[in-house]
This record gives C-alpha cells, sequence and structure tokens, in this order.
C-alpha cells in the first residue's frame, strides 16, 4: 500500500482525497453558517428565526437547498444563455478554489505554496467576474446596474485589503500562511499576535472584508430598495443557490484570513494549551458571528458614502500604516514586534 501511494495514480488519490475532504468541511459549514446568520438575526430582532425542519430548525438549511435544487431554472428570453448560465458557477468556484492555500493547523493545508497571499488576492479579484457576467448576460438594466456596482465596490476595498496585508507581510518576511502563524508564536500567547501591532488595521481590513463580500452595510450591488435585487434579480432554483453559496464561501474565507493574519490561526491564546485546527476552526465561527451581528445591527450605507470611505479614509489611512511598518521594522521599533522575520522568514 505504501508503495501505491508513491505512484501517480497514488498520488491522485491522495490529492483527491484531500480536495474533497476541503470541500466537505466547507460545504458542511455553510449549512450552518446560513442557519447561524438567520438565527442570530432572528435573535436580535427578538423572534425565533428556523424551528421547524429539524431540532430548533437546524436542518432548515438542507430543506432549503434542496428545494432550490429541485425547482426549475427559468432563463430569461433576451438573456445570453451561456454566461448566464456560467456566471453563478463561476461564482461558487473561484470561491471554493481559493480554500486549496489556507491552512488549518500546522501541515494541514491543500497546497503549502510559499505565494499563498497572492494566490487568495488573485483568486478574490477574478470573483468580480462572476457577477459582471450575471449582470449582463440577464439582458436587464437592474442587474447590469448591481453588477457595476459590485465591480466598483469589489476593486475599491481590494486595494484597501492588498495594502493592509503588505504591512503583515513586512512584518514576518513571507507570503505563506504558515509562516505568519509562525511568527505569531510568542510566550505571550494572545499578546503576541498581529492584532496588539496592527491594531488599526484589524478595524479597516474586517470593514474591507464586509465591503469585498458585499455584505450589509455594504450590499449595494444587491439593494433590494433600489436595485429589486441586483444582479441576482433574474436568477433562481440552483443557479441562486451557487451565487449564494459563493457569496457565503467568500465571507467564511475572510473569517479565515483575519484569524490566519491577525489573531494566531491555529493557535492557542494561553500559553501551555495545545495547538490545533479546532483553535481555527473555533476563531472562523467568531468572527462570522461578528458578520452576522453586523448585518443584525447596522443600517445600509448610501453607494456615495461607501467609495468615500474606502479611496479617501481606507486608501490613505493603509498607504500611511505601510510606510509606517516598513519603518518600525527596518529600525527595530517597539521593542521588534514589527520585524519577526527570524522567526516568519
Amino acid at each position: 500500500m505504501e508503495n501505491f501511494f508513491a505512484t501517480p495514480l497514488g498520488i491522485f488519490v491522495i490529492i483527491f482525497a484531500q480536495c474533497l475532504a476541503v470541500l466537505a468541511f466547507v460545504m458542511i459549514s455553510l449549512l450552518f453558517l446560513v442557519y447561524g446568520d438567520r438565527k442570530i438575526w432572528a435573535a436580535v430582532q427578538m423572534r425565533r428565526g428556523p424551528n421547524v425542519v429539524g431540532i430548533y430548525g437546524i436542518l432548515q438549511s438542507v430543506a432549503d437547498a434542496l428545494k432550490y435544487v429541485v425547482k426549475e431554472v427559468v432563463i430569461p428570453a433576451g438573456a445570453d444563455r451561456t454566461v448566464f448560465m456560467l456566471a453563478p458557477l463561476a461564482s461558487f468556484v473561484l470561491a471554493m478554489i481559493a480554500w486549496a492555500v489556507i491552512p488549518f493547523s500546522d501541515g494541514w493545508v491543500l497546497a503549502d505554496i510559499n505565494v499563498a497571499i497572492l494566490y487568495v488576492l488573485a483568486i478574490s479579484s477574478l470573483e468580480v467576474y462572476g457577477v459582471i457576467m450575471g449582470g449582463w448576460a440577464s439582458n436587464s438594466k437592474y442587474p447590469f446596474l448591481g453588477s457595476l456596482r459590485s465591480a466598483a465596490q469589489m476593486i475599491s476595498y481590494e486595494v484597501s485589503i492588498g495594502l493592509i496585508i503588505i504591512g503583515v507581510i513586512l512584518s514576518t518576511g513571507s507570503l505563506n500562511f504558515g509562516d505568519i502563524v509562525a511568527a505569531q508564536d510568542g510566550r505571550f500567547g494572545f499578546f503576541s499576535w498581529y492584532w496588539l501591532p496592527h491594531f488599526p488595521m484589524v478595524f479597516l481590513f474586517f470593514i474591507s472584508c464586509l465591503a469585498e463580500t458585499n455584505r450589509p452595510p455594504f450590499d449595494l450591488p444587491e439593494a433590494e430598495s433600489e436595485l429589486v435585487a441586483g444582479y441576482q434579480v433574474e436568477y433562481s432554483a440552483t443557479p441562486f443557490l451557487l451565487f449564494m453559496a459563493g457569496e457565503y464561501i467568500a465571507i467564511f474565507l475572510m473569517c479565515a484570513l483575519t484569524s490566519l493574519l491577525f489573531f494566531g490561526g491555529w493557535l492557542s491564546p494561553i500559553p501551555g494549551l495545545p495547538d490545533g485546527a479546532l483553535w481555527m476552526v473555533g476563531k472562523m465561527a467568531f468572527f462570522f458571528f461578528i458578520f452576522a451581528m453586523v448585518k443584525a445591527i447596522t443600517p445600509r450605507y448610501r453607494y456615495d458614502q461607501l467609495m468615500r470611505l474606502g479611496w479617501k479614509v481606507f486608501l490613505p489611512f493603509s498607504l500611511v500604516w505601510v510606510v509606517f511598518v516598513a519603518f518600525a521594522a527596518k529600525f527595530g521599533w517597539f521593542f521588534d514586534s514589527y520585524a519577526r522575520w527570524a522567526t516568519g522568514g
């Protein structure tokens, strides 16, 4: 058996099994994320939320997914059928393949590449094409306007996300997520993580993630009061399900990035407690809870406010921060907390 796994076929079987494991984790998590999102929103509004299908309504997400799968796919008469069907598939697939470089523990990663951050940034920048394709192929003014909004919004906040990540890269000296987590492994536990030296950027990164994934209060591409349902208005059944699944998978990915970049990934917050994947998953669940709470309690921004925040506040602030971190790392300010190349590079 050991000889078999050393053959090309055996290596293919191992990689295929690892891909299935990551896919299964993300898809099963997706069911609980949708359920949790609805339950949190309901609790804030003092109502029950899903409570019929399964114990405490825990199978409601499964029932909804089955409903979308068995419904008829309706394609508008004037739509470009090929592009119309490719758009939700592109959104889902691109959101899914970004998980290939996300580590859940030391060595628990599908592709441990040295440019993992560049890979994630490249994939996330491509996700906007699924939205643009869906809006254009629908042959309707409302989806098209929604897709244009999304393109401008995602490009605007990707700039801030990239600059914030550059600060972490300067501190670590590496683009590998494993190295970034290793650089945060100090004797002070929770206080050794990057959230402390990069404290202002944690908030900017989180808000940029909200805008990048079209989450409230930045859900302008699908603002129901203005654009009916944005780029998704002509979609139904399985294509609509793929759009929604891609959106939640991208949100969960941002939770994973926040955990890895600023909160130690799989590291234990208390020195002496064992590290592991449970810490990573727990941190991701906590940040999704924050995402859901923001959705429940924050009013929607206007589009001009969204653009002003991205270009006139976040962009200058993140640029200044990159310069500050570069000087702090070069000259060893604050006890070398901004320069951890010995442990991370």
